[in-house]
């Protein structure tokens, strides 16, 4: 199911705080504030992520966004999407009567000729490392650096059903030309709420 901010925030308001002080509902105030393009909260599965894409595009039709906006923030959009589908983890077994046993979100604001691109997604406290490593070694890399490592994680490295080596991120990061934004918001000893920032300008790649 998709919804504007305003309307999903609603649905937490009953939920208390984790033990560790983790409340989804101000996690998603911060995210949405206002400006908001673009928002959709729950499942994400193959049938949904085209129903966003075709949404998505019928805003920027509406909203008569230059084409070549559009192609960028849809690239990555396909991108995050994927991100989502294939590495959402199941949601803490206190969260799943709430959100569903799978749960993601997805926030595009627009923010003056730009978009930014929020997605999120419970994950496993023993990915965190992992991640941050992975993150901020793309945003060490210059652009020609980012191409050369997407080519050698393309050609060299195994690719499971759920991708291989950051593949995703390292595109999203080529194609934006900015550094990725990322917060890990602890929930319980096990699980991390991930949320990563993509910011995309209106210039040519």
């Amino acid at each position: 199911m998709t919804y504007f901010c305003g309307d999903f925030l609603s649905q937490f308001l009953y939920k208390k705080e984790s033990d560790m002080g983790f409340n989804i509902e101000e996690v998603l105030t911060e995210i949405c504030g206002d400006e908001v393009f673009y928002s959709h909260a729950g499942n994400i599965s193959t049938e949904q992520i085209n129903l966003i894409l075709e949404a998505v595009e019928e805003k920027f039709v509406e909203l008569q966004t230059s084409l070549k906006i559009r192609k960028k923030v849809y690239n990555i959009l396909v991108e995050g999407l994927q991100n989502l589908f294939h590495h959402s983890e199941d949601v803490p077994e206190d969260m799943i009567e709430t959100l569903g046993k799978r749960y993601g979100i997805l926030v595009i604001k627009q923010i003056d000729d730009s978009f930014r691109m929020t997605v999120g997604n419970f994950i496993s406290s023993d990915k965190v490392k992992f991640l941050t490593e992975k993150i901020e070694k793309i945003n060490s890399l210059s652009s020609d650096e980012l191409k050369e490592m997407y080519k050698f994680v393309l050609n060299y490295q195994k690719l499971s059903a759920k991708g291989g080596g950051g593949l995703g991120l390292i595109d999203m990061a080529r194609k934006s030309e900015n550094k990725l934004g990322y917060k890990f918001y602890p929930y319980n000893e096990l699980y991390y709420f991930y949320r990563l920032d993509i910011l995309i300008s209106n210039q040519i790649i």
